[in-house]
């Protein structure tokens, strides 16, 4: 069991992150915009998931894993974004070549 008012940490830092996503986009730094999206929702569920169950979350970065496991109902168009920026934050975590990415 871990602190209930854990949460609010990981929304401060999402909330933080967020506002890193937004700088990158301005500047045009659009990889590193993608990855803080990423990490500032990945933060916001994990928050969530702390609030809703009182369990601290695994080290995965999914976010559907955590979708699910909090059992949050989504629109389609929703889970469908989760999906896609699921899967499109992995290139920018671990780019094999980052050249090849802004193409």
């Amino acid at each position: 069991m871990v602190d209930k008012n854990k949460h609010e940490e990981w929304y401060f830092q999402s909330d933080y992150d967020l506002e890193t996503a937004f700088d990158m986009f301005k500047s045009g730094r659009y990889v590193y915009c993608i990855f803080m999206c990423h990490l500032s929702l990945e933060k916001a569920l994990k928050g969530l998931l702390i609030k809703t169950t009182e369990e601290f979350p695994s080290k995965s970065h999914s976010l559907i894993y955590f979708v699910e496991k909090i059992g949050l109902k989504l629109s389609e168009s929703n889970y469908e974004f989760l999906f896609i920026l699921n899967k499109i934050s992995v290139p920018t975590r671990y780019p094999d070549n980052l050249k090849k990415l802004f193409t």
